[in-house]
């Protein structure tokens, strides 16, 4: 029975690309004979209820949507409302586990227990670099920063994206190449050659653009189109800090980053995935962001929640 186009929307990252992947080749065996993946990101938030009303969908690694076919994330603040979260029910189609550092593998778990699915072993390494890169558990700054796997490579790549849609024919390729074969496209290649030269710029960027560094948190201004940004800029700089918490600018306008370092942890963590939520964000225990309306309100949140995690570092 055709069934009609199914949409996969994924998160328009590493993690969120090889989960559409996964689900994709997955559902394709069983018979979804029309499948497209789609990214999607926070500045698509607007208006939730009515998120692809006229498409078959489904959504993974991003917020929970009842009209989801197929719903797969692991976001503690995955759900936009009290009243979605009452209508969460896990069942065949729909998982939600925020323990898990990344969202495919819980879709192999899944699959292979209400689906019989056996992943291969192109899948399981993917899953494997997903936990690595989403969760942050990279052996060290330099690994993060410099590291040249075929998975560090493809994820370094997407911070040059040529287009919003060249994601998309990425996620595409995983569904059928291994990471060592996507890696190698010429577009993919180039594309990490942009973004290592970005890179470089970036941490040559990065320490003017600091206001200030007190107590374990290092607050940012990286709003200026005219300065690239490096994610663990702030931890290759000052290795010291728990915190960093930054402003940068996006396709949508100017969103507040805040981030806990992998490799100088505190001991009483403060959860920023909630802490954004108070900002209309979310995220992660270790990570989030929010997207505040205008470049004054992302300056004015940015310094209160880096005030906030002051006074939880001395509490």
């Amino acid at each position: 029975m055709f069934k009609g186009q199914l949409t996969i929307h994924y998160h328009r990252d590493f993690d969120g690309m090889v989960a559409g992947a996964v689900l994709a080749s997955i559902l394709s065996e069983r018979d979804e004979e029309d499948i497209v993946l789609k990214s999607v990101n926070y500045d698509q938030r607007k208006n939730w209820e009515s998120f692809s009303k006229d498409e078959r969908f489904a959504i993974v690694d991003f917020h929970f949507h009842p009209q989801a076919s197929y719903w797969f994330d692991h976001h503690p603040t995955t759900f936009l409302t009290p009243e979605l979260r009452e209508q969460y029910k896990p069942d065949e189609r729909w998982m939600w586990d925020p323990e898990s550092p990344s969202c495919p593998p819980m879709i192999l778990a899944h699959a292979k227990k209400y689906w019989g699915y056996e992943p291969s072993e192109r899948f399981i390494e993917m899953a494997q670099w997903s936990d690595i890169i989403d969760a942050a558990r990279y052996e060290s700054v330099d690994q993060a920063i410099y590291g040249d796997t075929p998975a560090l490579r493809i994820a370094r790549a997407l911070t040059a994206s040529p287009s919003q849609k060249w994601p998309d024919e990425i996620a595409s390729a995983m569904m059928d190449e291994t990471l060592e074969e996507v890696a190698e496209r010429a577009d993919v290649e180039q594309a990490h050659q942009r973004a290592s030269s970005n890179r470089d710029k970036a941490l040559l960027h990065f320490p003017p653009t600091v206001i200030w560094n007190k107590d374990g948190v290092l607050l940012y201004d990286a709003s200026s189109n005219r300065i690239r940004r490096e994610r663990f800029a702030a931890y290759y700089h000052h290795p010291d800090i728990s915190y960093a918490v930054g402003v940068i600018p996006t396709r949508a306008g100017f969103h507040v980053t805040c981030g806990e370092n992998p490799w100088n942890q505190p001991t009483n963590r403060a959860n920023v995935g909630e802490l954004m939520e108070r900002y209309g964000g979310g995220g992660h225990i270790a990570v989030g962001g929010a997207n505040p309306p205008n470049l004054d309100e992302t300056r004015r949140v940015a310094e209160e929640v880096a005030n906030i995690l002051v006074k939880h570092l001395q509490d």
